[in-house]
């Protein structure tokens, strides 16, 4: 088995290189948020990436929710609707 560098791990879990290709746009959008809050472009690609997962999963639960919800109480909407 080959020992890795300690540079390519993070606590336990070994950590993974990415290459991102980044727009004028884009690149300028990172660079202005890096420098407001004081991190690096990859923690601000990090932190939208987990943010936009928070929010997926968060969709997912109001819509399983709401069929659970219309499933037992659509009749009633239906003749609120009507009132």
């Amino acid at each position: 088995m080959t020992a890795w560098p300690d540079r390519y791990h993070s606590g336990t879990m070994p950590a993974m290189a990415m290459t991102l290709r980044t727009d004028e746009e884009l690149d300028h959008a990172l660079a202005a948020l890096a420098a407001e809050e004081g991190a690096s472009r990859q923690e601000i690609v990090r932190r939208a990436v987990l943010e936009r997962y928070e929010r997926s999963g968060h969709a997912a639960r109001v819509n399983a929710s709401s069929s659970r919800m219309i499933d037992r109480w659509g009749d009633v909407l239906e003749r609120l609707g009507r009132v």
